[in-house]
């Protein structure tokens, strides 16, 4: 689900277009499952996961990057900057929030 890399992590995220509100809803199936308002149109459910991801890590959107599945539900998305470690606790406070 979570990935090292040398520049940061890759996440592997399933996506749900067209909800009725934006933000990480847990896991399903060994991904992230992230929940945007946005239709899969045009690279709008595309962008407004890359502004969740970033808004929520602390991050600029320049360090989020769609590395496979563009055109798909499930996605693997690469954050610069960031540890394993930042993630996971940024994502549990985030949840104990929600």
């Amino acid at each position: 689900m979570i990935t090292s890399t040398p520049q940061g992590v890759v996440l592997d995220v399933r996506v749900i277009p067209r909800a009725g509100r934006a933000g990480f809803a847990g896991t399903r199936a060994d991904a992230l499952l992230v929940r945007l308002t946005a239709p899969p149109v045009d690279g709008a459910a595309n962008a407004e996961l890359i502004q969740i991801v970033a808004a929520t890590l602390g991050v600029p959107r320049r360090a989020v990057t769609i590395v496979a599945g563009e055109r798909s539900r499930l996605k693997r998305v690469r954050i610069d900057g960031v540890t394993v470690d930042m993630v996971n606790a940024t994502l549990k406070t985030h949840n104990s929030r929600s």
